[in-house]
């Protein structure tokens, strides 16, 4: 042992041990390692258990995972084809002056009115027209006298005829009197029906009976044949939605056929027909105009618009749950699930959309297995572990 004496003026002796000072640096050097050691053994192990935690089962860790697929076969669906349009008067009538016009004394409806078949809806100045009238009235007395007297000059001269006193000469010239009198008597009557005829039409009249639409004619306004239409008349009230669709939907439209009309901004379904089918399609829209008949109710107003489900019959077609079927800026599309497990973008065009579910018009055949939901999380191409899901249940 290494001893290390020294002395002081003190006279005490120190002895210091060398060697044991050493050793105990040693272990505490030692003890120091092995903890930090321990430390990042641990430190490194919770690191990964919290990795691992995040990352949980089946992302990245090479499990599949696990989606619902149906395989929706095909199914007797009612098809209801869907349009939106104008609404309209189904008879939509301009009224306008008939005669010479003038100048506006009385006007007796205004929109919203109901009137019937000849009722009067303006009256237009007529005091000029009165007069000639009477004028006229006059002349056909006076034709009417002139006739009469003619009429019994005629009958004395056929008296006298026999005895020799007129000539059959003037009996002829009495006779040819008569006549022309006559003549005049009509021509003044037809003079004075035309007149009465022409006061007549100075009155705007309704030609058939509906509801007035729209009035542009007030009192004290000057009227004339080339003023166009002062009212507005829907015959009858009859009102028609003019719905636009495609050419494959016009297809399978046919006169007579049910429709239900909602105006937009009412929660109020109205039951109308179709009366008419466009003949032609429109070279730039490809589309093709409906008209269907509907009752009037306050609610249907000429040029609002409205949507229409029209029952157009049925159809054998896929039926998925409205969660297996979603949409994009490409288009409405499904999710598939291929022999190979691997999921398969497939677009499909839909057709009637309701409680039971949206029939597939076009794009699948029924035997594909379709991804019920959680679509959206899904990619192309990826792998996956189908659980087939009967239909009904899907829905």
């Amino acid at each position: 042992m290494n001893r290390e004496t020294s002395m002081q003026a003190s006279d005490t002796l120190i002895v210091v041990d060398r060697s044991r000072r050493r050793r105990n640096i040693i272990i505490a050097a030692a003890v120091a390692v092995a903890a930090l050691l321990l430390a990042a053994y641990f430190f490194a192990g919770d690191k990964g258990a919290s990795e691992e935690a995040a990352k949980g089962p089946g992302a990245g860790g090479g499990q599949i995972p696990t989606v619902s697929v149906v395989v929706p076969g095909t199914t007797q669906v009612g098809r209801t084809i869907t349009a939106s349009g104008a609404l309209a008067a189904r008879r939509d009538q301009p009224i306008g002056v008939a005669g010479e016009g003038g100048r506006v004394t009385n006007v007796y409806v205004d929109a919203g009115s109901w009137v019937g078949q000849g009722q009067v809806l303006a009256s237009i100045d007529r005091s000029v027209q009165v007069q000639e009238t009477a004028q006229l009235a006059a002349s056909v007395q006076a034709a009417r006298a002139d006739a009469a007297l003619a009429q019994n000059e005629l009958e004395r001269s056929q008296a006298l005829v026999g005895r020799g006193f007129v000539s059959k000469a003037d009996l002829d010239r009495k006779r040819a009197a008569r006549d022309a009198a006559a003549a005049r008597v009509r021509v003044a009557q037809a003079q004075l029906s035309a007149s009465r005829n022409r006061v007549g039409r100075l009155d705007i009249r309704a030609p058939t009976a509906g509801l007035i639409l729209s009035r542009s004619i007030e009192v004290g306004q000057i009227v004339s044949p080339g003023s166009g239409g002062l009212f507005r008349l829907a015959r009858g009230g009859e009102m028609e939605l003019r719905a636009s669709l495609s050419q494959q939907d016009l297809a399978f439209v046919r006169v007579g056929m049910p429709a239900s009309v909602t105006p937009i901004g009412t929660d109020r379904s109205f039951s109308g027909t179709i009366w008419q089918v466009a003949p032609i399609i429109d070279p730039q829209s490809r589309q093709g105009e409906v008209k269907i008949a509907i009752p009037y109710d306050p609610s249907v107003r000429p040029g609002g618009f409205a949507e229409a489900r029209i029952g157009a019959g049925s159809s054998t077609a896929p039926l998925l749950p409205q969660s297996a079927v979603l949409s994009d800026e490409k288009g409405n599309y499904v999710y598939v699930v291929n022999a190979k497990n691997e999921i398969e973008r497939r677009a499909v065009e839909i057709g009637s959309v309701d409680e039971q579910g949206v029939s597939i018009r076009s794009g699948l055949t029924g035997r594909e297995s379709v991804v019920v939901s959680a679509g959206p999380f899904l990619n192309p191409g990826q792998k996956v572990a189908p659980r087939r899901s009967s239909a009904a249940a899907a829905r």
